[in-house]
């Protein structure tokens, strides 16, 4: 299954009500959208048709999550009439706007990817789904940090063994999609600070100069699930139901982590 076939049934599955996308490109992945968005990217040059209420920013995600309410667009007004009709929380205008659906195709650098994790997880939940895309390069010069091919994923791999070393309380999910393969991140919790503490660890462990020693079980996708089988799986429903009724970490975590635990990577 191709990376945007993936992303396009994740849309479906998760039925979120909002979407956060980091690098926008010439947004084929923007397009699959059919609820309120926020895209994000500095240089975008978006070819396809775009079919949901948008708010394209042009801006690199750092400066973006530095507003000082970059969600605004996802919140809606004060009439909740009006909000129901475009898609939004009645009541969006007075509460927390917290992301669904959040995907990450930025700046191809492990550090760059790993701050744009910790923006997104502030403003998501633990119903959250977070998806990177390009964690499984095919070759170590697909995986170079200095850019020397046509196709480049760079080091942002590195995030799987990143998440799971210093935050095991997440879930992070590797899922074998054409070319490059993505990382669906479950779990989110906008109150760890962990990676925010270790950043200038993490930067001094695992900025380290090319060729990069790419894990062989990342080159042979040894722990990649398939795709199908992912979004399959019968946890959806239970999340989707948890989430819309508001229902707390504490209640509901912990019997979807059970339930995840098959497909996580690490």
């Amino acid at each position: 299954m191709k990376r945007h076939e993936f992303l396009r049934e994740l849309h479906k599955v998760t039925a979120n009500r909002n979407y956060l996308e980091i690098g926008v490109n010439d947004g084929r992945s923007l397009r699959l959208s059919r609820v309120p968005s926020v895209a994000v990217d500095p240089a975008f040059k978006v070819t396809s048709e775009i079919r949901c209420d948008v708010h394209l920013v042009q801006a690199t995600s750092d400066d973006f999550f530095a507003r000082r309410n970059p969600l605004a667009h996802l919140a809606g007004g004060r009439r909740p009439w009006r909000n129901l009709r475009r898609g939004r929380h009645p009541l969006g205008h007075w509460r927390r706007t917290t992301l669904d659906l959040s995907f990450i195709d930025g700046m191809h650098l492990f550090e760059y990817a790993l701050r744009d994790f910790m923006n997104v997880e502030r403003h998501s939940g633990w119903a959250s789904v977070i998806v990177f895309d390009d964690m499984l390069p095919r070759s170590v010069d697909e995986a170079a940090r200095d850019r020397h091919t046509t196709a480049w994923t760079g080091d942002v791999y590195k995030l799987t063994q990143i998440l799971t070393h210093h935050r095991p309380d997440l879930v992070p999910v590797l899922v074998d999609t054409h070319p490059t393969g993505q990382l669906v991140v479950f779990g989110a919790d906008p109150h760890n600070r962990v990676l925010h503490d270790r950043y200038d660890e993490i930067l001094a462990e695992y900025d380290v100069p090319d060729p990069q020693k790419v894990p062989e079980s990342v080159l042979d996708r040894v722990q990649a699930v398939p795709p199908e089988t992912l979004l399959k799986a019968g946890f959806w429903r239970p999340l989707v139901r948890a989430r819309n009724l508001g229902v707390s970490r504490t209640r509901a975590w912990e019997p979807l982590r059970a339930a995840l635990s098959q497909y996580r990577a690490g």
